[in-house]
């Protein structure tokens, strides 16, 4: 159980049939054969709130203590209001209690996501210059921006 305001919520993590979870999936990351390059290997948490799906997490451990989320994704009638926050709060307690000492997340040059992930503790780290136009076998747009470079954010875990 998770708590967002005065309700609790549950995070549950997803050990089969991750693919059922792709329409979701698809809200964070555009393309299948692009999730089809992490859903396997990575950790994929799913929040439920009253029993209806709201938010998705996929994160990997990359080495080193170092781990990457690699899509985070609110149903659209579910957003702004904590889901995606309290997801990553429980994804940051996560990696904490698998001995992680980094976490990076790579998003897009995006006016939406940025401040999510910069008001979350995250600090850009690097750029990807073109990523997702080399990518992508489609334009990206999100907040009225064509996305060129991933845009990587880390947090210390320690």
């Amino acid at each position: 159980m998770w708590r967002i305001g005065g309700a609790f919520v549950k995070i549950r993590r997803i050990l089969e049939n991750k693919r059922e979870f792709l329409p979701l999936l698809l809200l964070g990351d555009e393309q299948e054969d692009m999730i089809d390059r992490y859903l396997d290997r990575g950790t994929l948490f799913a929040l439920y709130d009253g029993g209806t799906l709201r938010t998705v997490c996929v994160v990997t451990a990359e080495g080193g203590g170092v781990y990457e989320v690699k899509n985070l994704a609110t149903a659209p009638e579910s957003q702004r209001q904590g889901y995606g926050q309290a997801m990553l709060d429980f994804v940051i307690r996560f990696c904490r209690g698998q001995g992680g000492k980094r976490l990076l997340v790579g998003t897009g040059d995006s006016p939406l996501t940025l401040p999510f992930y910069h008001a979350c503790g995250f600090q850009e780290s690097f750029r990807v210059p073109g990523f997702f136009t080399a990518n992508y076998d489609h334009p990206i747009f999100e907040g009225g921006r064509q996305l060129q470079d991933m845009v990587y954010l880390e947090m210390d875990l320690t």
